[in-house]
């Protein structure tokens, strides 16, 4: 039987006109988050997928900060490069060199007509990521602080109260004293040593990473932490390391799942590591914040902030741009902003997403993960205590941990390993200086 010639097209039609006009715009964005936290990453970016029809964000693992950006600098010179690349807050003053590499965020957002202001942002996040005149270069996104964790399961069997956390650096040696005396194998570790070890040691006990306020104050700063607080520091954890009161666990995060598989109880670490450790941690977990040597005037005073920032990369159409626009106002929405801080650890990067999160209750019906953020705003911050802008840091962050391995390996006095991390760091500051 012979349909209708109406009634033959009425397929085609509906086809037609259930088909998208153009195509979408697909936006990729490689990052550097992996586990519980790439997951997250993936539902933001399918959450935003799915809040509009025009365009598709592609977030891809490539790795930690420094593979993440080798990457997308190899990438680049086929441009085969994403819109978008996470970089670690200390790669600022690299990516602000290079040059025809970065389009800043506040143009980004001007030429869209898109709402952008750094008064929106937590102070200490948006001047990290922000030109002299205030204008933001990157977009802030996952900004956290390293705090101290520890395991009440073995405080309790220690005999140590677990609704306390050590609050000083002379407490956290006399709770790993006695967690060992419990035969619980390492006391107290750190991941991330340069960072917690010098970079926010010596901001949270008030002294100079670097001059010229840690080179945010401009270009020609000079690294100036080879001072005796840091080097007594350095020295305890030489001679805690002999017994395993203090332990090393290697430059990145594999502090963590020592931590969370019970082989140490104090842990010092990222407060982004909160996602992974309660997935995977079988005890309960308590939360205190950077501990101090109570006898350097000036301490307690504020931490300063780690992870990283969105950076747009030259060279895209300018459909991807009009996408990236959309996405990074879709980010800065308060819940979304919200649901990030409470799922992951790291920090609400505006302030009305802390003001949302705290109206929910959830500060009060998770005590200690607001620690983060009561850390970074302790005491106003001083020239030592507002972050570092310093060119080539990944490699002068090498270098630190290098030198830390040394002293803790008994190659080098805590003295000689910071004098040499100071001269070869300023050797590569001068490189960097010279080639921008």
């Amino acid at each position: 039987m012979r349909l209708p010639r109406f009634l033959a097209l009425a397929p085609l039609a509906w086809l037609l006109a259930a088909s998208p006009a153009t195509a979408v715009t697909e936006i990729h964005w490689w990052h550097a988050m992996p586990g519980e936290l790439g997951r997250e990453v993936e539902r933001i970016a399918g959450d935003f997928n799915l809040s509009q029809s025009e365009y598709k964000v592609i977030p891809t693992y490539k790795g930690l900060y420094t593979e993440t950006m080798t990457a997308a600098m190899f990438a680049l010179r086929s441009k085969q490069h994403p819109a978008i690349l996470q970089s670690a807050e200390v790669s600022t003053a690299t990516m602000m060199a290079a040059k025809g590499v970065v389009y800043p965020v506040h143009l980004l957002m001007r030429a869209q007509g898109m709402d952008f202001s750094p008064s929106t942002f937590l102070p200490a996040i948006a001047a990290y990521y922000a030109d002299t005149s205030g204008n933001m270069l990157s977009f802030p996104f996952n900004a956290s602080t390293p705090i101290l964790y520890y395991n009440k399961d073995q405080f309790r069997l220690a005999g140590l109260d677990p609704d306390k956390a050590p609050a000083t650096w002379p407490e956290v040696e006399a709770a790993a004293r006695k967690l060992l005396e419990r035969k619980i194998p390492c006391g107290v570790t750190t991941g991330w040593p340069s960072w917690v070890n010098v970079e926010n040691f010596s901001a949270f006990h008030n002294l100079p990473i670097a001059t010229l306020d840690n080179g945010l104050g401009g270009p020609g700063a000079r690294l100036q932490f080879n001072n005796v607080a840091v080097t007594g520091h350095l020295s305890a954890l030489v001679e805690w390391q002999k017994s395993r009161l203090f332990d090393y666990s290697g430059r990145t995060n594999d502090a963590e799942r020592r931590f969370y598989g019970s082989e140490c109880g104090i842990l010092i670490s990222s407060s982004a590591a909160r996602a992974d450790i309660i997935a995977n941690a079988k005890f309960e977990i308590g939360y205190g914040m950077l501990p101090y040597w109570p006898n350097v005037t000036g301490a307690p005073q504020n931490s300063i902030i780690g992870g990283g920032s969105l950076w747009v990369l030259h060279g895209r159409p300018d459909a991807e741009y009009r996408g990236v626009a959309r996405f990074f106002a879709f980010l800065s929405r308060p819940d979304v902003q919200a649901h990030w801080h409470q799922w992951t650890g790291y920090m609400p990067v505006t302030q009305a997403a802390y003001e949302h999160t705290k109206a929910l209750g959830f500060y009060d019906r998770n005590p200690g993960t607001d620690i983060s953020i009561r850390q970074l705003t302790l005491n106003p911050p001083t020239a030592n205590s507002k972050g570092l802008r310093l060119g080539s840091y990944v490699v002068i962050r090498d270098i630190i941990q290098e030198e830390i391995e040394d002293a803790l390996a008994g190659r080098k006095s805590a003295k000689t390993a910071l004098d040499e991390a100071v001269r070869r760091g300023n050797e590569i500051l001068s490189q960097f200086e010279k080639a921008n």
